[in-house]
C-alpha cells in the first residue's frame, strides 16, 4: 500500500502549457500516514469506482490473496470483495503474487520462483555500484524534490544480468508479454535540464522484451521516476509530448524521507489523453504481504492503483522501508 506526502509523482503538462506539473501523485511514498484498519480504500471494478472499509493490518492472510484472485477475475461485485476483506482468517497465508501470476494468458508465465537467487542480498551487506554513473546532490522539496538522476543523467537506471541482480539495492524484474514484443522506457522524474519534465521523451534506459523475455533492471538509492511499456518500437505520446502509456513509478531509497521506498501502477496519462490502458501490474517479491499494484489490459480492473478518477486519493501502491527492494513488473498482464 502507499502512503500519503509522497516526494515522486509524476504527471503531464496542461494543455498548452510549457511548464511540467504534477497530477495528483505528489503526496504518494512518505512512510508517515498509513493506511490502517478502518481506513476507506478505492478501486476500479468493471470502470465502476468502488470503496470499502479496509480491515488489513498489514499481516498476510488467505483474504488478501482471495480479494485479488476475485478482482482479477473481474466478476466478482464490489459488495462481494468488501465481505472478503472482512472475513476472518481461518488458514495459513498464501501469496497473491504467485495466485494471480499463471491465470493470464497475455502475461508471461514466468514468476518470480523462477529466478529466485534474484531476490537475495549480498551476505556482506555491500551493494554493488558497477555500472551506475556519478551520483547528484539532492535538491528542492516536497515536489520538486529531485534526487539522484546519475551523472551523467540516466546513469543511475542500468540494466543487469540475471546473474548480477541480487548484488545491487534497488533491482526490477520484468516479466515480457507472452505474445508480442514490447518496448520498455524508464526515465528520472527530473530531466537531463533539470526541469520536472523526465518523461517528455527522455529516457534513462529503453529495453525491448521478446515474447516471454524477463530482463533486471538496477537503480541507484535516492532515485525517483516512472517507466513505460507497450506494444511495438515506441511509447504512445499525449499532445504536448508526454508518455501516454500505463505508468510504473518508484521512488528507491528516498533519502529525505528515511531512506523509504515506493511504487504504483498508473493510468492518469493514458486516460487523460484518451489512449489504451496497458495491463501493467507491479509486486514486491521478498514481501510475504505480497503488495501488488495492477492494472489490467483496458483498466478492466484496477487494484491499489491509479485511474485518472483516482488521481486525488493518497494511499495507493506499495512501499518498503526495507534495505533492499526487489519488485517483479509483469507487462502486457490481463
Amino acid at each position: 500500500m502507499q502512503i500519503k506526502n509522497s516526494l515522486l509523482l509524476l504527471t503531464a503538462l496542461t494543455a498548452g502549457s510549457a511548464v511540467a506539473r504534477m497530477h495528483g501523485h505528489e503526496r504518494r511514498h512518505a512512510h508517515q500516514d498509513k493506511r490502517g484498519v478502518g481506513d476507506l480504500v478505492y478501486a476500479t471494478i468493471d470502470g465502476k469506482l468502488v470503496s470499502w472499509i479496509n480491515e488489513w493490518s498489514g499481516q498476510a492472510t488467505p483474504v488478501a490473496a482471495a480479494v485479488e484472485a476475485a478482482v482479477t477475475s473481474v466478476m466478482a461485485e464490489p459488495t462481494a470483495i468488501a465481505a472478503l476483506l472482512a472475513a476472518p482468517s481461518s488458514s495459513s497465508s498464501a501469496s497473491s503474487s504467485s495466485s494471480s501470476s499463471s491465470s493470464s494468458s497475455s502475461s508471461s508465465s514466468s514468476s518470480s520462483s523462477d529466478s529466485s537467487s534474484w531476490t537475495s542480498i549480498p551476505s556482506n551487506g555491500q551493494y554493488s555500484t558497477t555500472g551506475f554513473g556519478g551520483s547528484t546532490t539532492s535538491s528542492s522539496s516536497g515536489i520538486e524534490y529531485a534526487g539522484n538522476v546519475g551523472n551523467p543523467w540516466g546513469s543511475n537506471i542500468i540494466e543487469v544480468a540475471e546473474a548480477a541482480a541480487s548484488q545491487y539495492q534497488y533491482v526490477l524484474r520484468i516479466v515480457g508479454s507472452s505474445t508480442d514484443e514490447w518496448t520498455f522506457t524508464l526515465w528520472n522524474k527530473i530531466g537531463p535540464d533539470g526541469k520536472m519534465d523526465g518523461w517528455y521523451g527522455h529516457s534513462a534506459l529503453t529495453l525491448t522484451l521478446a515474447a516471454g523475455e524477463v530482463k533486471y533492471v538496477a537503480f541507484a538509492a535516492n532515485s525517483q521516476g516512472g517507466w513505460g511499456a507497450a506494444k511495438g518500437s515506441t511509447l504512445p505520446t499525449d499532445q504536448d509530448g508526454g508518455y501516454s502509456c500505463t505508468w510504473g513509478e518508484f521512488d528507491f531509497g528516498n533519502t529525505s524521507n528515511d531512506g523509504w521506498s515506493g511504487w504504483d501502477v498508473s493510468a492518469i496519462q493514458a486516460q487523460a489523453a484518451s489512449q489504451e490502458v496497458q495491463g501493467m501490474r507491479i509486486c514486491e517479491a521478498t514481501s510475504s504481504s505480497s503488495s501488488c499494484s495492477y492494472i489490467t489490459s483496458s483498466a478492466s480492473a484496477v487494484v491499489n492503483a491509479y485511474t485518472y478518477a483516482l488521481r486525488e486519493v493518497d494511499g495507493l501502491g506499495g512501499n518498503s522501508n526495507a534495505e533492499a527492494v526487489r519488485l517483479e513488473v509483469h507487462i502486457d498482464y490481463n
